[in-house]
């Protein structure tokens, strides 16, 4: 047997082996999504991280893989349920190692959690909420069906989201639950019950919190009996195995679809907010759960999102007018650059929450508020502004001085000088002062900190600021991908292959070409690597061999970034060849679908051009076939 080889931190190389051997892969999509033989030994589904009416979504066991062809997505079982419940690579294979019953061990002496608990938290959670379910429809639940009726949710809508009623008696749940099997020491782990017995909630409303693959993690609980002695409005499941406040958001598995397809988030306070914005259309909202929306939260949404260069994505936050919603927007505002998507607020001068305005002033209200939305540096740059006595130009030199760091965080570097005039306006200051100003804040920016997104150059050129003087700091002329880009996970892990495993590649590279990489520093470093000697792939030396001739430091990072980063599995020729087929068919279907509309423009009869267009569609689509054929 080879030696165990222990790294702080890390999960024992045979225990990784084997989960991944007892969690096929067809049972742990299958609990997901509805999968039907195809032949060829694979299976094929609609796929759960995009809308889609024909299934693209195959699953192929032998090989242990998925992969989409309608979004790219792709991968082994554990990245499956990384991406799915949205948690980090040790997590999901906690989880796996829970359902397959494999007790972890780790760097650190032993399993971080108890064997087999998340599961049974997971089970607990849903029988808890199907109880929860049927006791609204119980007469002690009156008063809530009156709250929501007041607040315009049928029960059509009750059931869509699963809202229920915990009885007032104290010990209800806990009497479901122990008859189900289930222990009073799992429930209490569960925080559905208490060390003494009594059910954590009584008397009140109840929201189930689901992930994207709608398993429930936990509960938000709402106040509607004046005798009610819990503390707080509203409560939520306290921290457990499987419920972490600031990874989870509410709504994410109705949302998350629309989410992707719209390339769009919306964030709400509340769960009604979530709720009336749902039945009115804006299908792709969610809400952080009792804690304020952090950076888990952020990393949730762009993964969802990812980051399309001619289509960017977009978070909209609903914030009051007032001054608590005037901080919350500032909170979020520090975590602008952990976006590639364009932040917006949405604010409704009434101070009308989402549902409330939905009750007074209708569904097109609700929908007109989104709409209506406006960049979060410029909502940011008003409330500040506020504080300032504009007629005094001390007062104005000094609000200046307050705003124009903002100015530097825009991300599109089109619309610096607009905001600077704009700036000069409202202010009554000649635009040259705050041009000025804004170039004194952008030089003393942290270097450390790198260059917001919104300040690179995207036209390939040295980059340099909208005022003409360049930036102090070492620039490229290459953006640096966005790593949770959904769209281009299959050039990421080819080209991470092409730089940790070069040997696995046969004959020219498995047939792939630097334009078969979209992403501009993707392809750049593909380049390089294909300038490299064909011998050197032996090399210990291999990617100080692909950097020799660079001066990019661009290219330097994600090297840095790529050689780091752990394959889903250990890599072979199979492997390799899965995802080199996979980028190429990325590019086959791009290709197809641009060359179908102009094929149809043009007119057969009067065009001499038709006959080749028509040739090379038919030519694309024979290729596209014949890769299919070996991913089948």
């Amino acid at each position: 047997m080879r030696k165990l080889i222990f790294m702080p931190g890390r999960i024992v190389d045979e225990d990784l082996q084997t989960v991944r051997e007892r969690s096929r892969i067809a049972d742990v999509v299958g609990s997901y999504v509805t999968l039907r033989p195809i032949g060829g030994g694979s299976l094929v589904g609609l796929c759960p991280f995009h809308d889609e009416k024909t299934p693209s979504f195959r699953v192929t066991p032998a090989r242990g893989f998925y992969y989409c062809f309608g979004c790219g997505e792709g991968g082994d079982v554990i990245s499956f349920v990384e991406k799915i419940n949205h948690v980090s690579f040790i997590e999901a294979v906690e989880f796996l190692a829970d359902r397959a019953k494999v007790v972890l061990r780790y760097a650190d002496g032993g399993p971080r959690v108890e064997p087999g608990l998340r599961m049974r938290v997971l089970e607990a959670n849903l029988v808890a909420s199907e109880f929860y379910g049927s006791q609204l429809r119980s007469p002690d639940a009156i008063a809530g069906r009156r709250f929501l009726d007041q607040r315009g949710f049928d029960r059509e809508a009750c059931a869509k989201f699963g809202v229920g009623f915990a009885p007032r008696g104290g010990r209800a749940l806990l009497d479901k639950l122990e008859a189900a099997g289930f222990s009073k020491g799992e429930l209490v782990k569960a925080n559905l019950v208490r060390e003494n017995g009594w059910d954590v909630f009584q008397g009140r409303l109840i929201w189930p919190i689901r992930d994207a693959g709608r398993a429930v993690l936990g509960f938000g609980a709402r106040k509607i009996f004046d005798d009610d002695r819990m503390p707080g409005k509203y409560v939520n499941t306290s921290e457990t195995v499987v419920y972490k406040k600031s990874s989870v958001l509410y709504g994410l598995d109705l949302a998350r679809g629309s989410i992707a397809s719209k390339n769009q988030a919306v964030v709400v306070e509340g769960y009604t907010d979530v709720m009336a914005c749902h039945l009115v259309g804006v299908d792709n909202a969610v809400a952080s759960c009792g804690t304020a929306f952090g950076e888990g939260h952020a990393r949730m949404l762009q993964r969802l999102i990812g980051a399309v260069d001619i289509r960017p994505g977009e978070i909209i936050f609903t914030f009051d007018g007032d001054a608590a919603g005037q901080a919350a927007a500032l909170k979020v505002f520090e975590l602008d650059e952990a976006f590639s998507a364009q932040t917006y607020v949405a604010v409704e001068p009434s101070g009308l929450d989402p549902c409330d305005l939905r009750l007074q002033r209708g569904d097109a209200a609700l929908r007109e508020l989104v709409g209506r939305r406006i960049p979060l540096y410029r909502f940011v740059m008003q409330n500040r502004l506020a504080n300032f006595d504009l007629e005094r130009f001390d007062s104005q030199l000094a609000a200046i001085r307050a705003v124009t760091p903002l100015v530097t965080h825009i991300r599109d570097n089109s619309l610096v000088e607009g905001y600077i005039r704009e700036l000069a306006n409202m202010v009554g200051l000649d635009p040259n002062l705050v041009r000025k100003e804004v170039r004194s804040a952008s030089s003393h920016r942290r270097p450390d900190r790198g260059a917001p997104a919104q300040l690179r150059a995207a036209d390939g050129r040295a980059e340099s600021d909208p005022l003409g003087s360049t930036l102090s700091r070492p620039v490229s002329s290459l953006p640096m991908p966005d790593p949770n880009n959904r769209h281009l996970a299959a050039e990421r892990a080819t080209v991470r292959l092409l730089l940790t495993s070069p040997r696995l590649f046969t004959g020219v590279w498995n047939g792939l070409k630097p334009e078969d990489f979209a992403h501009p520093a993707y392809r750049a470093l593909v380049i390089l690597i294909f300038g490299v000697a064909d011998v050197e792939r032996a090399d210990s030396q291999w990617i100080h061999a692909v950097l020799r001739n660079n001066t990019d430091p661009v290219l330097e990072r994600l090297v840095s970034d790529l050689s780091s980063e752990p394959d889903l599995r250990e890599p072979d020729a199979e492997y390799v060849d899965a995802y080199a087929t996979q980028v190429r068919l990325l590019r086959l279907s791009a290709q197809i679908e641009a060359l179908k509309p102009k094929l149809q423009r043009t007119n057969p009869i009067e065009n001499a051009d038709y006959p080749e267009l028509y040739r090379a569609l038919i030519d694309l689509e024979a290729k596209r076939k014949a890769l299919l054929s070996r991913v089948s």
